[in-house]
């Protein structure tokens, strides 16, 4: 008897196991699927991948977008200043938050992105991490970071601090 509750047991932890283990491959899947969506300048994909309730933040405090207005900035973005928008080194991990404020199901990307301007200002290399939320495999909230700084910086603008002048 022993035997058949260990062997129960352990058969559970491993389907447990098997289980969580594809959740965060179809997980990293996605992201990557909208990686690519973003690379490629296809919107339309962008749009399907994000939930209607989507809400993104960063990078700087204060800043926060809807489905939307997502879609539209990458347009936008890409219409005007991007030239191109490459993902190089990206990373991906998965993972569970199982309590606090920001329960479920996770993917962290970390990348170098290299962006080319279309206006002549040149190109530059940032380091950036966004975290998404992922909801029956859909993205419903991200988190955006990047050094706004840094990249005005490669781009020759200049900062002026005003308690000099």
């Amino acid at each position: 008897m022993k035997k058949i509750v260990l062997v129960l047991l352990l058969m559970t932890i491993m389907v447990s196991c098997s289980s969580n283990a594809k959740k965060e491959a179809n997980n990293i899947a996605l992201i990557e699927s909208y990686i690519d969506a973003v690379e490629d300048l296809d919107y339309d994909t962008m749009a399907s991948l994000l939930d209607e309730s989507y809400y993104g933040h960063g990078p700087s405090y204060g800043d926060s977008i809807s489905k939307a207005q997502a879609v539209e900035r990458w347009k936008f973005n890409t219409e005007t200043m991007y030239e191109s928008v490459e993902y190089v080194k990206s990373r991906n991990a998965a993972f569970t938050l199982e309590d606090g404020n920001n329960t479920g199901d996770w993917v962290s990307n970390w990348a170098e992105l290299h962006i080319v301007d279309k206006n002549g200002l040149g190109e530059l290399t940032i380091w950036a991490n966004t975290v998404y939320k992922i909801e029956n495999n859909l993205i419903v909230k991200s988190y955006t970071f990047y050094n706004e700084a840094d990249a005005l910086r490669q781009l020759d603008y200049v900062f002026i601090n005003l308690n000099d002048l």
